[in-house]
């Protein structure tokens, strides 16, 4: 009962299930979850046997607590419900037996704890506690994987510049064309968009951590995602808009740190301000994309952007994509707007205004929705720069700034006169 699983094996089950059969028990045990802040719904009334019954139907959670009392015979009923166990539940039991010979023959059939009745509080509590590390335990080392965990932060120079397309692009194709567990975290509490791009409810997995972080684990992870795919969970909010948000940021910290042992890659949604107010956000992440359009606005907040990862996170791989490009309509030309920022653009999105319908009405990912698309290659591309650091675009991660003030390098008259200036024909018209 208690084999190794998949850490995405076990997202979408439920943490925790109890079968107790007597009144008493039942409410000890309700106000211990209450406590520890999980669901006290997840308490069933019945022994053994309506546990066998109940998982015989659906899915075993993570942790299983079972009631032995009413048991005729536990060892044999034990068989029993190991039949409709999936592997990696963890499973310990309570009852009245109180015999060192019939705990070590529950130990020897995979139960993980037991406590005779009746049960104080605290002994639930720390068999509870017990579960949990046996639990997590489990989920490392059923993570143990060929590929390493990789995160990558995405951060648009400007709103509307596309970066959450982006984001859910590159989610859905870690998960799918690379094949990796992967978890995408939009921190854009009030308005983020993951969930509705991807036709998704988003849950209060969000807002839950925020207000309680200490409760942030494996189990809340598994509890909290949301499944948009066999390999892609989502975490999303759609907070009250007369609620302020918060925080001291260790909730998203303690995000990331879990998405570490669950997933092997995790894509951030990450919104200019919440990056100015949580700098820590980016300390541990191996690549940020920077979405951008060329506009003297987004070549500006490029170079300031540029110049503050390059403080904030130093070790990461940064790689710049240009989205929404129309050759000859842009504001300023991509020369102008490179030799502004000092940098190349690695990735060029073509501006496709009947692909971003085609995939608001299917409620998916640009990339998957036009999977067959010229306009989506380069972010085909950009996942296989994000897996394979170096293998597509240059990248300037560890480049020196530059020296004296990079916004006074810029001809911002030049610019301007250069996208004002009219053409040939209108002179003449003129």
């Amino acid at each position: 009962m208690s084999q190794g699983t998949s850490p995405q094996q076990l997202v979408g089950r439920d943490p925790f299930l109890a079968f107790v059969s007597d009144d008493d028990t039942l409410d000890v045990l309700q106000s211990v979850l209450v406590e520890l802040g999980w669901r006290t719904d997840a308490c069933k009334k019945g022994g053994l046997r309506v546990a066998v019954q109940a998982l015989s139907v659906t899915a075993s959670p993570a942790m299983l607590l079972i009631d032995l009392s009413d048991s005729a015979d536990p060892l044999l009923d034990i068989e029993s419900l190991a039949e409709v166990c999936e592997p990696g539940t963890i499973v310990f039991a309570i009852g009245r037996v109180n015999d060192v010979a019939f705990y070590r023959d529950l130990l020897a059939r995979g139960i993980q704890d037991y406590l005779v009745k009746p049960v104080s509080p605290t002994q639930l509590r720390d068999a509870l506690e017990r579960a949990r590390t046996a639990n997590n335990a489990a989920r490392e080392k059923g993570g143990e994987s060929e590929n390493s965990h990789v995160s990558t932060a995405i951060i648009g120079t400007r709103g509307g510049v596309g970066a959450s397309m982006i984001a859910t692009s590159l989610a859905w194709l870690l998960s799918t064309e690379h094949k990796r567990s992967t978890a995408l975290l939009d921190l854009d509490v009030h308005f983020g968009t993951a969930a509705l791009t991807l036709d998704l409810e988003p849950g209060r997995g969000l807002t839950d951590a925020i207000e309680n972080p200490g409760r942030i684990d494996g189990l809340f992870i598994e509890r909290a995602m949301i499944r948009a795919g066999d390999k892609l969970s989502i975490m999303s909010a759609e907070a009250p808009i007369n609620s302020a948000l918060i925080t001291d940021g260790s909730a998203f910290v303690r995000l990331e740190q879990e998405f570490r042992q669950s997933f092997e890659a995790c894509i951030i949604d990450l919104p200019r301000s919440m990056m100015v107010n949580f700098p820590q956000l980016v300390a541990g992440v191996h690549n940020v994309v920077l979405a951008t359009e060329m506009t003297l606005s987004s070549a500006r907040d490029a170079i300031r952007i540029l110049s503050w990862l390059r403080m904030n996170a130093p070790e990461a791989q940064i790689i710049l994509a240009a989205n929404k490009v129309e050759a000859g309509t842009s504001e300023i030309s991509q020369a102008d707007f490179t030799a502004a920022i000092e940098r190349e653009v690695d990735h060029s999105i073509p501006y496709d205004h009947k692909a971003a319908v085609n995939a608001a009405r299917l409620g998916q990912s640009f990339a998957e929705a036009n999977r067959a698309s010229k306009t989506a290659a380069p972010l085909f591309k950009l996942a296989q720069a994000i897996v394979e650091p170096g293998s597509e675009g240059s990248t300037q991660a560890d480049a020196e700034p530059a020296t004296g003030s990079l916004l006074g390098k810029i001809d911002w008259k030049g610019l301007l006169s250069r996208k004002d200036k009219p053409s040939a024909k209108q002179a003449r018209a003129a």
